[in-house]
């Protein structure tokens, strides 16, 4: 897309070069009609697509890239979005550049090589990672940002792709001070919490922290109910008695969505993120010299509910493979 790069520089028709101008005069007349910067968005998963709609929704201008699936392209397409091929393209459209995804190695390649975010970017803009990623790789990515001239921030999110629809999700934006306050507004428009937890990684670390004690909970919850099913107590008579006392909690409560009322979507969290999230928690507890000893169950039991076919199912699903682990169905 040309608002990008000249014509001339793409070795294409003179046909594609005619389109990937008028792609250009598209992208700036959308900029110059709004007051509100323009958004690049990459990675429109469950969580992404729900935040690009929400932004949308407000006005903000967007450039939107295909990444493992159509589908929330398509949908950003059809609000009004403008989708470009490479990565570089996104970045030189936009003011700030989102990356919702999956993996530091996701993120890492999109930043990286010649066709990648950093490539592109903008003097002065801002790079916003949203994903659950390792500090260390934030802290490396964020030097070569700089040395382009512009800024990197990480800010994990709390919360589901219903919350971000109404953007009422939980924030933990990591950056200095000066660069938090001028996307601060942004933020706000799409979370009802919004943290400035200091500077850049914090927020990476404290997501990892928040997901260790989120997924460890998860399991041994989940374990609590198959093994109620062995000792033939009801699971809704467990957890009448649990919740009545300090033990409840928002996360017990997303696994009995599913354990008791077969709801696994209370907590739209797969089994594969949760097993990355608890191995990069152990990572970087690693890389700290520390050993973390209440990490290694969690991280073993997700391990081997993925290795056996329940990565793709959520967390709060976890009670099914305590279930068929323990031969109760």
């Amino acid at each position: 897309m040309c608002a990008i790069t000249t014509c001339a520089s793409h070795p294409a028709s003179h046909a594609d070069g005619r389109e990937r101008c008028i792609g250009r005069k598209t992208q700036r007349r959308r900029g110059s009609m709004s007051n509100k910067p323009a958004i690049g968005f990459i990675g429109l998963g469950l969580m992404g697509s729900a935040m690009v709609e929400r932004l949308q929704s407000l006005g903000y201008p967007m450039t939107v890239i295909a990444n493992r699936s159509r589908k929330g392209v398509d949908e950003a397409v059809a609000r009004g979005a403008t989708e470009v091929q490479r990565t570089a393209d996104v970045a030189a459209a936009s003011d700030i550049v989102m990356l919702c995804m999956d993996t530091s190695a996701s993120v890492e390649a999109r930043m990286l090589g010649p066709d990648g975010v950093i490539a592109g970017l903008k003097p002065g803009s801002i790079v916003i990672d949203f994903g659950t990623s390792l500090p260390g790789s934030t802290k490396a990515l964020a030097e070569q940002v700089e040395a382009a001239g512009s800024r990197y921030m990480d800010a994990p999110l709390g919360r589901t792709p219903s919350h971000a629809k109404e953007g009422k999700l939980n924030i933990m934006a990591a950056g200095t001070a000066d660069d938090f306050a001028r996307v601060e507004p942004v933020l706000k428009d799409l979370g009802e919490n919004v943290f400035h937890v200091g500077p850049l990684g914090a927020g990476h670390t404290l997501k990892l922290i928040n997901n260790f004690f989120a997924m460890t909970t998860a399991c041994a919850m989940s374990e609590a109910f198959a093994m109620a099913d062995c000792a033939g107590i009801p699971r809704d008579k467990l957890y009448d008695v649990m919740s009545a006392g300090p033990l409840r909690s928002g996360m017990m409560d997303f696994v009995k969505g599913y354990a008791i009322d077969g709801d696994p979507n209370l907590l739209a969290f797969s089994v594969a993120n949760a097993t990355k999230d608890v191995g990069y928690y152990s990572a970087m507890a690693d890389g700290l010299g520390v050993p973390s000893l209440m990490s290694v169950s969690a991280k073993q039991t997700l391990g081997v509910a993925k290795a056996n076919g329940h990565g793709d199912r959520m967390v709060p699903q976890m009670v099914d493979f305590f279930a068929e682990l323990f031969g109760n169905r």
